[in-house]
């Protein structure tokens, strides 16, 4: 089922509704072989601008879907986490395109991506950039990530949550966060989507232990992978994207020199066209 009407802006905004009855918001970008774009957290179209830019860069060649993770921006959502749901949302998103899909995941969405190309056949490729996974000791592991946020949405802890993301999780200084929570227009839109942090956490939990991935685990993700990482981004990163493509049956690996977790799409583009086109 799809549902289209124009914006303010007179932006095409369409919708595609997910297994449990959820309506998904996207846009659709270019004509060509589609590729889906899974965010990361804290993060969805109207927030973060870089997937829309990535969008316009390969819609020249692909039908590219940046669409609102359930829970953010003008997705909706029935409150209740598993990590199936999101799998079904990108599936619902893949039989919008036809039947047949790429995708593309952003940080966390990186794990939603592979999670997903596990268990739907009609994946072709998977690209990730960042895939946050905490694999030795070079950074402090998360034990209790899924639980812990879980625990603070239910207890109304939406302030503490999002110190607790932005602190532990994404690794921000103590000093900035001073100045993130003085921007009030900010931190409330964060307020906002933080209740959707223990879906990320759901997939991300286990893996940020500090402990390696397992082969077994991944064995399921048998299509071509591009893992990539940015060549300025903290030694943990590399680290994680090392041990990630190690335990992909088919991976290959791409350092973006420069470039940091806030990654610029000009220069994600052309390495993912590329992939995408091979």
């Amino acid at each position: 089922m799809n549902d289209r009407r124009f914006d303010k802006n007179r932006r095409i905004m369409q919708t595609v509704i997910s297994k449990d009855g959820t309506k998904i918001a996207f846009d659709k970008v270019g004509s060509g072989p589609a590729i889906i774009l899974v965010n990361g957290a804290m993060s969805y179209r109207a927030f973060d601008p870089t997937l829309g830019e990535l969008a316009e860069l390969l819609g020249t060649d692909f039908t590219v879907y940046n669409y609102d993770r359930r829970g953010r921006g003008e997705s909706g959502d029935i409150q209740s986490i598993t990590k199936q749901r999101e799998i079904d949302d990108v599936q619902a998103l893949i039989g919008d395109a036809g039947g047949e899909a790429m995708l593309f995941g952003i940080s966390s969405g990186g794990a939603i991506a592979l999670e997903t190309a596990a268990v739907t056949p009609s994946v072709t490729k998977v690209a990730v950039y960042e895939v946050p996974f905490i694999v030795d000791d070079s950074r402090e592991p998360l034990k209790d990530y899924e639980s812990y946020t879980t625990k603070l949405v239910a207890e109304n802890k939406i302030d503490e949550l999002v110190e607790y993301f932005l602190r532990k999780v994404a690794g921000i200084p103590a000093e900035y966060l001073v100045g993130i929570k003085q921007d009030q227009g900010m931190w409330n839109k964060m307020l906002a989507i933080a209740p959707t942090i223990p879906y990320d956490a759901a997939f991300m939990s286990e893996f940020m232990k500090g402990k390696p991935p397992s082969a077994d685990y991944w064995a399921k993700v048998t299509v071509p992978v591009l893992v990539t990482v940015g060549g300025a981004s903290p030694a943990w990163f590399p680290h994680a994207a090392d041990a990630l493509a190690k335990v992909l049956p088919d991976a290959r690996q791409q350092t973006l020199e420069g470039q940091t977790h806030q990654v610029d799409a000009k220069v994600l583009a052309p390495v993912l066209s590329h992939f995408f086109k091979k």
